[in-house]
């Protein structure tokens, strides 16, 4: 373990790497709080505060310029000695499976903003907004992409959830439609058998908004195997990402969603947000300073539309 592990892990160190954090959210020019605010704020004595503005001035984190009454204000920074002596370590992300051109544009574009920053990152595949979102509240992770409609639908059953981006319409999923086992068939009727997948918010709640008022029987099924069970007729219709059934030209008869209450949750389906925990609120100002939200965007549609290869 180095010098610098080893001081940070006392009591005093544990004062410096919080204000080590707390500076990653501040530009050059910036002025500070005052001591006596970092006190408290920090639950820390005067003098311990002092000496970690010392320390990390003496490691040649930041630079401090004394202006009177002005304040003090930050004459240097650097980003790099910062958050190594934060402790952030490797921002862990994870967001849906990239079996889409849409998803992979999407994680290459994460990959790509995180390196233009210098920021360690990684970034895990997991199907399922319910299952991301778990591991998110258990601290597997530091963020997810999810939809816009997955996150509505937490916050309105009171998880603590915080939108730090929201991308624009079409960066989640392009579409979703009705999928059906037989060629014949435009609209879900009484009698059908209809997948339903519970780890999906978004699939999930598609579904249920467009039988609404039918007699229908729902098959718990993930995702993954609602092409298996159409072709094995063991459902008769499901909700399905168009943009999957076009790029792999896969032959089954589709149909848009009808029901009413789909117009609008069907938008918000197709929107990508990043979330974090409520409680991390430093890792929210951290990323909005550092991430450049619409490059990500930007990198996104170059590798649907093939100008660029996906990496990541």
């Amino acid at each position: 373990m180095s010098n610098l592990k080893n001081k940070l892990m006392s009591k005093n160190g544990q004062v410096t790497v919080k204000l080590a954090t707390e500076m990653l959210t501040h530009y050059v020019g910036d002025r500070i709080e005052t001591i006596g605010s970092y006190t408290e704020n920090l639950g820390a004595g005067r003098g311990t505060v002092q000496a970690a503005f010392k320390f990390l001035q003496t490691a040649g984190a930041i630079q401090l310029e004394s202006r009177g009454y002005l304040g003090t204000t930050i004459k240097y920074m650097d980003y790099k000695k910062l958050w190594e002596i934060s402790d952030l370590g490797v921002v862990m992300g994870v967001m849906p499976l990239p079996y889409s051109k849409r998803y992979e544009g999407l994680a290459t574009g994460l990959y790509k903003a995180f390196e233009k920053a210098d920021i360690p990152f990684s970034l895990a595949f997991m199907r399922g907004a319910n299952k991301r979102i778990e591991a998110l509240k258990l601290g597997k992770y530091n963020f997810t992409v999810i939809s816009k409609l997955a996150v509505n639908t937490e916050t309105h059953q009171h998880s603590r959830l915080r939108v730090i981006h929201q991308f624009s319409e079409g960066s989640y999923v392009g579409n979703h439609v009705i999928i059906f086992r037989q060629g014949n068939i435009t609209e879900i009727k009484d009698g059908m058998r209809v997948a339903i997948d519970p780890s999906s918010l978004d699939q999930y709640w598609l579904t249920r908004y467009e039988c609404e008022g039918k007699n229908v029987e729902f098959i718990k099924t993930s995702y993954a195997q609602i092409l298996p069970k159409l072709k094995n007729n063991e459902i008769d219709a499901a909700i399905w990402n168009e943009d999957e059934i076009r790029e792999k030209n896969l032959d089954y008869q589709t149909s848009p969603l009808k029901n009413l209450k789909n117009r609008g949750a069907s938008v918000d389906d197709t929107i990508a947000v990043i979330a974090v925990n409520e409680e991390n609120s430093m890792l929210d100002l951290i990323l909005k300073r550092f991430i450049d939200f619409g490059e990500i965007e930007t990198v996104q549609k170059k590798v649907i539309h093939g100008e660029i290869i996906p990496v990541y």
